[in-house]
């Protein structure tokens, strides 16, 4: 008895010193000084800490301020993803004029909806236009700033090379998602897909020139026994590691149509400009899909020579998946004349 009381106090104190040990990990001895301070011209929290939108539609990201100093300027920032502290200027205004600054510039205002309305105005949103911006009051030493973030809603999708499995660089990989209408997903792009059912095994480029792939449902050859989540290569050799990619897009200003037929590739084109078209892109039908509930369950060609076809309300004998998705049949002979044509207008 005197033994196991014995080795239950060692076990105890054991356990104790990893308590110890976790509870400083995660509870920093911060300064004073890091303390957050209290913003005295700016509305703190913002109006919206997150404001959502579509490609081509306009945005406003909100900056009111509670009291005005008595000389200000307000300047508008893009920052960029990761660690590297780049940031790309927007604008920089005072109480009488601003002067814009770059591609995003010169789609950019103020609102000014009042004397205290310091809100940014982006118009004809583009894919790249997602991430963090920050609003900033410049006056001397008192200078302060809010962050708000707008979110893109659009739609990820893995995309392969008509030569196979894990092609890419990671400047191909971009390239790919370009044609197709779309540019490499950021990582919370993807981590969102993913919680929206986004499973595939293979690993692609995101846009920070890091490799994932999301697992929803854990199997042997994607990841073994490890739980549902986003798998990680992290960082690779963007000039010569090849995988496949990973690209976003959002809506667009056409629509989608299919053409019943039995084409190879060359007569799905004619039929599509028969039409006043053009064969859809890879985007442009996830586009279709994701926004317009687009739902056909024929094979169609596509643009990059891929055969695809879109289900919103999945069936038996509509591809034999039980969720909602983009089928592929991926890349047959362009001479194979069995399939019809999605076109885009």
């Amino acid at each position: 008895m005197a033994t196991f009381k014995i080795n239950c106090a060692i076990i105890l104190l054991l356990m104790s010193n990893c308590f110890t040990w976790s509870s400083a990990s995660y509870t920093p001895n911060r300064a004073v000084s890091d303390t957050p301070r209290k913003l005295q011209y700016l509305l703190e929290p913002p109006v919206h800490v997150e404001v959502t939108s579509r490609r081509g539609e306009n945005v406003t990201l909100p900056c009111i301020l509670r009291t005005k100093p008595s000389h200000y300027k307000i300047k508008w920032t893009k920052l960029e993803p990761g660690h590297n502290g780049q940031e790309n200027i927007i604008m920089i205004s005072n109480a009488k004029a601003f002067k814009p600054y770059g591609h995003l510039g010169q789609r950019a205002s103020l609102r000014r909806a009042h004397s205290m309305d310091a809100s940014l105005h982006l118009s004809h949103l583009e894919l790249e236009d997602g991430g963090r911006y920050r609003c900033e009051l410049i006056n001397g030493i008192e200078d302060e700033n809010i962050i708000i973030t707008l979110r893109i809603e659009g739609v990820v999708f893995p995309y392969q090379s008509k030569n196979g499995r894990y092609k890419f660089t990671y400047y191909e990989a971009k390239e790919a998602c370009a044609e197709q209408d779309g540019v490499l997903a950021t990582y919370s792009q993807l981590y969102r897909a993913w919680t929206e059912g986004l499973d595939w095994c293979n690993a692609g480029w995101i846009h920070d020139g890091t490799v994932h792939y999301p697992i929803v449902q854990p199997r042997p050859v994607c990841g073994g026994d490890l739980p549902p989540g986003i798998r990680s290569y992290g960082p690779k050799d963007q000039k010569h590691d090849r995988f496949d990619a990973f690209c976003f897009t959002s809506q667009t200003s056409g629509s989608v149509s299919y053409i019943s037929g039995s084409f190879s590739f060359d007569q799905a084109v004619h039929a599509c400009k028969h039409q006043g078209a053009e064969l859809a892109s890879v985007g442009q039908l996830y586009a279709a899909w994701r926004f317009q509930n687009y739902d056909q369950c024929n094979g169609g060609w596509l643009q990059d020579g891929s055969v695809r076809f879109p289900i919103s309300n999945p069936r038996k004998n509509c591809g034999g998946m039980p969720e909602a998705g983009v089928r592929s049949f991926g890349f047959p002979s362009k001479t194979t004349h069995l399939y019809g044509a999605y076109c885009y207008r």
